[in-house]
């Protein structure tokens, strides 16, 4: 039987686990204490770095493939790659693309960029083609610093990206050769509500937004969600394999190493046979995870040592209901941090109270509202407002944009303002709809159920419909497309599927289709269901009736007309019963 999210949380439940968190209250009064600075303080995060490097020169702050650095020598080293980069025109207020793997280097970039008040702006590096140039256009920097091991993403790119110049990972080493290694004198004057990252998020516009990341905000993070719901200790080792362009690296895995002094181990990238190795080898005691990447580890085969590994906790999002306490059981993890966030949103959940089958409490104002089905946009009764939905029910999670949580928005300000609710439940009132349905659970808590609007989350990526759709369009046979994402058992998020039309006289061809979007797109978003209809239905708007489509999903009548993703190779084949299986085991599509 599935086990779903709890529906409520009670004062019983609350007071059961309150006094196991006793003997962490110093380091969650340390992020009381942080929680309470203003956007006006001279704080950064490159600030946050050098004390902690200061505090504990001899202290590993990275591992990777079993080659570590101490917080000293990183210092040095972020400070050679400023003082660099500052010799190159790089200055308080600019911005530096970054196209770099998960490596130690990057890292390291980026914190010598907002080092200098300097915002980083963290690419995609599966990007390709006129997706990656346009992300590249949208942060207008003064540089990009790109890796060696991005070099098929760049010869992707029909023309030289939209900027002034190119540096390569290898010519910045050497130019911090010679560098100087003392602290930048401006990393003292940069003010919390100044930007520092540029994080690429998929929009309804078809091509990625960049959502900006503040200092204020990212320290918020490491005071709310690492202090005070994480908690790690010094002594602990958090193994991370998301890539560094993801917030879950970059903000929330960060934040919780520098927030206790702690070590960050840094994964090449998610491998379902080696994580556990790697784990190991790094001797972690906690991990960073996405929801898919615990279904992998889930779906291998038992072991009598699963228990036998260092792990003690978990801190993520996306851990399903359904394999909540199967996973944790098995493994032997007694604390799970699961949290809700989003890379633009003002607010976060975290599981501080480490209940199960929760994504945590918000002391920050937000509302779980009803909404339109069709629109996915909150709903408005007879007097112009919303209403909130009540405890157990499932709604639209809005969050409130006041001083003390800001909305920091996109680089585009159209899409800025689209995402905002105004005068919602009083004049005046402002709220930014996350797209996301969630559980209201009780006591400030939720949990996730879904995203709504033109966006859906495969793979632990958000996938853009428009998006796919464009690629799709781009082919000859294919008059008209419409992209939506359907469930499938056994995975986490939803799949792609497309629904077609096609030109007079043409025939779906699989392998060229798929060709095509291989090519143009990340594998995470290639669709696994193509069907071909004779007609997609618009509504009054001539907005395609994607809630229809997606409930009838890939259980339709006409399976002769139902093409499945075989892989990189093959293509697109016609339907067969046992596909979604395979799918679920992690054994389809292939490349």
């Amino acid at each position: 039987m599935r086990s779903e999210a709890r529906s409520t949380i009670s004062v019983v439940d609350l007071a059961w686990r309150l006094p196991a968190m006793i003997p962490e209250l110093p380091i969650m009064a340390k992020g009381v204490r942080g929680l309470m600075r203003t956007p006006d303080a001279k704080e950064s995060i490159g600030l946050v770095f050098q004390r902690v490097a200061a505090a504990h020169p001899g202290r590993t702050f990275v591992k990777f493939e079993g080659e570590s650095i101490s917080y000293a020598s990183a210092n040095a080293r972020v400070n050679r790659y400023a003082h660099a980069l500052a010799d190159l025109g790089v200055a308080r207020g600019d911005v530096v693309g970054i196209l770099g793997k998960n490596l130690p280097e990057t890292l390291l970039i980026a914190l010598a960029v907002v080092k200098l008040g300097a915002t980083a702006g963290m690419l995609n590096h599966n990007q390709r083609g006129e997706v990656l140039a346009h992300s590249i256009a949208l942060l207008n920097s003064r540089l990009l610093v790109v890796s060696e091991a991005c070099g098929e993403a760049m010869d992707s790119l029909d023309e030289p990206p939209a900027v002034s110049s190119v540096l390569y990972y290898d010519d910045l080493d050497q130019l911090a050769e010679s560098a100087e290694q003392d602290d930048p004198d401006v990393c003292e004057e940069i003010q919390a509500k100044e930007k520092a990252f540029y994080i690429f998020t998929s929009g309804t516009t078809g091509l990625p937004k960049a959502s900006l990341m503040s200092h204020f905000r990212w320290l918020k993070s490491m005071s709310g969600l690492g202090n005070m719901g994480v908690r790690l200790r010094s002594s602990d080792t958090l193994y991370c394999c998301l890539p560094l362009y993801h917030n879950n690296a970059l903000t929330v895995s960060l934040s919780s190493v520098l927030g206790s002094g702690a070590t960050l181990a840094l994964g090449k990238q998610f491998s379902v046979s080696n994580f556990w190795a790697d784990v190991e080898l790094n001797g972690a005691t906690a991990f960073t995870y996405i929801g898919e990447l615990c279904r992998y580890l889930l779906n291998q085969p038992a072991d009598p040592q699963d228990r036998h590994n260092s792990i003690r906790l978990m801190v993520g999002n996306g851990l399903r209901p359904e394999i909540w306490s199967e996973f944790t059981k098995r493994f032997g993890i007694t604390r799970v941090a699961e949290f809700y966030g989003a890379s633009e949103c003002n607010i976060a959940f975290v599981n501080a109270l480490n209940l199960d089958k929760t994504a945590g409490i918000c002391p920050l104002p937000h509302a779980v509202v009803e909404y339109d089905e069709d629109s996915g946009s909150p709903k408005r009764h007879s007097d112009g407002r919303l209403r909130k939905v009540r405890t157990g029910e499932v709604g639209l999670l809005l969050s409130k944009v006041t001083d003390r949580a800001p909305f920091d928005g996109y680089t585009d300000e159209k899409a800025t303002d689209k995402k905002l609710i105004r005068d919602g439940f009083d004049d005046g009132d402002c709220w930014f709809d996350t797209g996301d349905l969630v559980r209201r659970q009780g006591w400030s808590h939720v949990a996730f159920v879904d995203r709504l609007g033109d966006t859906f989350r495969w793979k632990g990526e958000n996938v853009a419909t428009t998006e796919v759709e464009g690629v799709i369009l781009a082919h000859p046979a294919v008059e008209h497309a419409v992209v939506y994402g359907v469930e499938i058992p056994g995975t986490d998020g939803r799949a792609g599927m497309a629904a077609v039309t096609l030109c007079d006289g043409e025939k779906f061809d699989g392998r060229e289709v798929a060709s095509l979007l291989f090519e143009r797109l990340p594998s995470y978003a290639v669709p696994l269901f193509v069907r071909v209809v004779d007609s997609l239905e618009q509504t009054s708007t001539f907005k395609s009736r994607k809630v229809e489509l997606r409930k009838e999903g890939y259980d339709v009548e006409d399976t002769a007309r139902l093409f499945v993703l075989a892989g990189r190779s093959k293509g697109y084949c016609p339907s067969y019963e046992g596909y979604v299986d395979e799918v679920a085991k992690g054994a389809l599509p292939k490349g």
